[in-house]
């Protein structure tokens, strides 16, 4: 008995233990968090003076363009920052453009990330009314296999927000087509349908963004118009229903995503939506092909990888967690895993999900082996 209550002591000690140390790390988060946001504000920014006359520049496709961002070619010489990013010339782009914002609007943001709270209280709203061809999570069959395997993610993360700071998470692949941004809708959505948690879904994949059309909400503004200074943090954020659920769109298609992610801008925002909400899960390409999930990783508290049976390779997953060094990855979750591979038409867990399909009257549902849903989420 003595033994048993040594063990109850040791493993109380242990929990205690990690408790503290998940508030240490917290504590010291959110003085980095207020360095930074420091920092952010006083930054140097690109000033460039207005130019005297309206100058030209000429591309190989279209002829001479008149306007003020072609002012460099008059006035003295402007003075850039290290930090002043220039777009990538391309057939008809205005040469000398900055990706930098302006200094008004750099300090408009940090007091917006700093009031997110008000802003958040008048954001647009939209219905929630996603396409059924995403295979989103309906809330009002709950029995369904696939929101059931989503909600069992769901509680794997909220218990390891309960012993270290977790509240941003990059959901991404090592390849294209291996469900990423369906399993970071649907944990978004199950996350939300917790009572009090507020959910942030932004989708950082600027290369090929798909939010907008899950939720079919507007492409424009999103995060690369924040970025580029030409919209506001309340402006880029929807409200999705009456649910819990918020969301953030690519926005306007770019020449430069990598760039954009690497402007100080891009760290501060995730920083200080990471204060205003309970979970906040970034949609980002796959690693194999760009850089970007990569980047987004080291900005966030953690990452899961997402794979797909019957595609993903051994090769591809080895190759996708060297990239990310393997420092802060949650789990794995396995995708495309067919109904038979999960419940047996004898189970009691066949009867318990797919009786409700059934007396709905749709005909061969309760029967369809072929129906594929993500399991296997192996989370730390």
């Amino acid at each position: 008995m003595s033994r048993v209550h040594d063990a109850l002591r040791k493993a109380a000690q242990e929990r205690e233990a990690l408790r503290k140390t998940a508030q240490e790390k917290d504590a010291s988060r959110k003085a980095q968090q207020e360095q930074e946001r420091e920092n952010f504000r006083n930054a140097p920014v690109l000033d460039t003076p207005a130019p005297q006359t309206a100058a030209t520049v000429s591309s190989p496709s279209s002829g001479p363009q008149q306007g003020p961002a072609a002012g460099y070619a008059t006035g003295p010489a402007p003075q850039f920052t290290p930090d002043a990013i220039r777009v990538p010339p391309s057939d008809g782009a205005i040469i000398g453009m900055p990706v930098s914002a302006p200094a008004s609007f750099l300090a408009q943001a940090a007091d917006d990330l700093e009031n997110l709270e008000q802003i958040l209280k008048n954001v647009r709203s939209f219905p929630y009314n996603p396409v059924p061809e995403a295979l989103v999570v309906n809330p009002s069959r709950p029995r369904e296999a696939p929101g059931e395997e989503f909600r069992s993610l769901r509680t794997r993360l909220n218990h390891l927000q309960t012993v270290q700071p977790l509240r941003t998470l990059v959901v991404t692949s090592a390849s294209p087509a291996e469900g990423k941004s369906f399993t970071a809708s649907n944990l978004a959505v199950t996350q939300s349908q917790i009572a009090g948690k507020r959910v942030l879904l932004a989708d950082f994949d600027f290369r090929r963004p798909t939010l907008d059309k899950v939720f079919r909400i507007p492409t424009a503004p999103g995060i690369t118009d924040y970025l580029m200074g030409k919209a506001r943090v309340g402006e880029i954020i929807s409200k999705i229903g009456d649910t819990n659920l918020y969301a953030m769109t690519a926005g306007g298609a770019v020449t430069n995503p990598l760039e954009l992610l690497n402007l100080k801008e891009c760290a501060a925002l995730i920083l200080g939506l990471r204060d205003s909400f309970d979970w906040v899960i970034l949609d980002s390409p796959p690693l194999l092909f760009a850089a970007d999930g990569n980047l987004l990783a080291t900005m966030c508290d953690g990452t899961i990888l997402v794979v797909r049976i019957g595609t993903t390779t051994f090769d591809s997953v080895t190759r996708a967690l060297q990239s990310l060094c393997e420092n802060n990855v949650l789990g794995v979750v396995v995708n495309g895993a067919r109904r038979s591979e999960l419940y047996s038409k004898y189970s009691y867990y066949n009867d318990y999900y797919y009786a409700e399909t059934a007396s709905e009257g749709e005909s061969g549902a309760g029967a369809d082996n072929e129906e594929q849903v993500p399991v296997g989420t192996d989370a730390k």
